[in-house]
């Protein structure tokens, strides 16, 4: 890659890792805040999503730093809508997983035909996204539904 594109590749990357890492709070967030008789396998569910955005975002920054950039120490964007009901958390978990996805689809953007590497990396990331989306979605309807939940 040139220097432009691995700068571009580098930002797009540190942006991953800055959304990746607002997951890692938004979820821990939600963990704490379910109640209810399903609570035990619903705090479990998020606690791995967390667990999984933290590995999400220092995957991205090991590739910042193969790449020579330097991570970024920012977060995401957290907004705190005092909605705690099971529904509101599973909505907010979509709409933050559908602009991760996004993330990635941007990064593949800049990197196709130019790094095999972060090319596999990013479709990896889209394929696991679109799975975690799937999941969500499929929590959000009604038993019997199968339609795709639409907010």
């Amino acid at each position: 890659m040139d220097d432009v594109k691995t700068k571009t590749a580098i930002d797009a990357l540190n942006r991953i890792m800055e959304l990746e890492l607002a997951g890692v709070v938004k979820y821990t967030h939600y963990s704490l805040m379910v109640y209810g008789y399903n609570r035990i396998p619903i705090v479990s569910w998020l606690k791995g999503n967390a667990n999984e955005s933290l590995a999400h975002a220092h995957k991205a920054g090991e590739l910042v730093t193969l790449l020579g950039g330097h991570p970024s120490l920012k977060i995401g964007p957290l907004l705190e809508t005092e909605k705690h009901d099971i529904g509101d958390i599973l909505r907010e978990s979509l709409e933050h997983e559908k602009i991760a996805l996004s993330a990635y689809y941007e990064l593949l953007k800049i990197t196709e035909g130019s790094s095999v590497l972060l090319e596999e990396y990013a479709r990896e990331m889209i394929v696991e996204e679109e799975q975690h989306l799937d999941e969500v979605n499929k929590m959000l309807r009604h038993p019997g539904d199968t339609e795709a939940f639409r907010a």
